[in-house]
């Protein structure tokens, strides 16, 4: 008996200097229903084995006609699920350590999602200021993916092929390993964050020198990247202005290996008339995209630098209050202008993908919700017959 209240005891002063010198909170969503999703086109090839295809847009040499539906359970629609904890220590003056360690996982599995990452959303530390801005260190989620995609679409980041980033590939919830970022606090509105990452997945490798008999060479594999952003939101008015680039050093020009850098400009804007509200993007993908179009093989890979890839997007949508919910509606385009360099010709067709969104979500407490959401996608990686579509029905809780 003595010793349990002893232990007791114990804690709860260890529970209090805690309290005094740190705040700790744990936090998650989860995120899950049931969806319709199919997906049917041509591909050049296909194993019936491994099921990989030879690439959606090739129109050449042997075709095959693919459908491809999948009903039942699906997670992470409006917002991915996760657990997490953040913490804060005030040093005085208005300085503040920071940190936050952030886990996603799949609802219909368990399994850790970003690659099997622990911490795969969030796992970053740093020090914040009233006057200054923060400064945090880490694996995180770049400026552009935290500053425009709630401004461009009236679905944000979230709900799959009918997010903003679907289209805008450097702002489809891009996260960066081994950076270094700075954002500023918000004045008025506005504010405006610069990151750096020495590595974008993965340790830093650095460069290698080998010299010695015949031998003379010096390789360099890290892939790094930067992420800038402005943003301003004050009233019924919303701007977003983003640029974003990466060097793959082992990228593509003309079926050759060698440098090359991806990049990506995006403007975005919003105004709320209170009755609805209206949402506007456009932006040029350059040399490169951030992430697959849609997921899968072909044209697009994520942070594959291709030489000569000139894509334009574009989207416009529009959200309003429909009783205690909102409804939500949004048309995008990416304009392939010109493929990669070798990926051109009379073998290969290509058209503009374009994808139609609708949605309505309807709060039943202020931390738990209803969705249902719809998405039609043709010419999908800009092929001339592949169409995608999600339908589906969930609940999404914040805890």
């Amino acid at each position: 008996m003595k010793k349990t209240l002893l232990a007791a005891a114990l804690m709860v002063g260890f529970a209090g200097v805690a309290q005094a010198e740190t705040s700790v909170t744990l936090y998650g969503v989860v995120d899950g229903g049931l969806g319709y999703e199919r997906i049917k086109g041509t591909v050049a090839d296909y194993d019936p084995v491994t099921g990989d295809e030879g690439g959606y847009y090739a129109r050449k040499g042997r075709d095959y006609s693919i459908r491809n539906t999948r009903t039942g359970i699906v997670g992470g629609v409006q917002r991915g699920n996760r657990w997490g904890l953040r913490g804060s220590e005030d040093l005085g003056d208005g300085l503040r350590m920071i940190f936050q360690l952030e886990s996603g996982f799949d609802i219909g599995t368990g399994d850790s999602q970003q690659g099997g990452r622990l911490f795969g959303r969030e796992a970053h530390f740093g020090l914040a200021g009233d006057s200054w801005g923060q400064l945090t260190f880490g694996r995180q989620t770049t400026i552009t993916s935290m500053y425009v995609p709630g401004i461009g679409s009236p679905f944000g980041a979230s709900f799959g092929q009918a997010n903003f980033g679907a289209t805008f590939s450097a702002a489809n919830t891009v996260r960066y390993d081994n950076m270094i970022q700075y954002q500023t606090p918000s004045f008025a509105g506005f504010q405006a964050g610069l990151g750096y990452s020495f590595n974008t997945s993965g340790s830093q490798l650095g460069t290698i020198k080998v010299s010695g008999p015949g031998v003379s060479e010096k390789l360099k594999t890290d892939k790094r990247a930067w992420t800038a952003a402005a943003r301003y939101a004050n009233g019924p008015i919303g701007v977003a202005l983003s640029y974003d680039q990466y060097k793959d050093r082992f990228g593509t020009n003309d079926g050759k290996t060698q440098n090359v850098t991806g990049k990506e400009w995006i403007l975005a804007g919003s105004y709320d008339f209170e009755v609805a509200k209206l949402h506007l993007g456009f932006g040029q993908a350059r040399d490169g995209l951030f992430q697959s179009y849609w997921g899968g093989t072909g044209l697009g890979e994520a942070f594959e630098g291709q030489k000569g890839l000139r894509v334009n997007n574009y989207t416009l949508g529009v959200s309003a209050p429909v009783g205690a919910g909102s409804i939500m509606a949004s048309w995008a385009m990416g304009d392939l202008r010109k493929a990669p360099n070798g990926e051109r010709g009379k073998q290969f067709k290509y058209k503009k993908a374009q994808t139609y969104s609708l949605g309505y979500t309807y709060p039943l407490s202020k931390r738990t919700n209803m969705y249902a959401y719809g998405s039609y996608a043709k010419n999908v990686k800009f092929a001339p017959d592949l169409k995608s579509t999600v339908l589906g029905v969930g609940l999404s809780h914040q805890f």
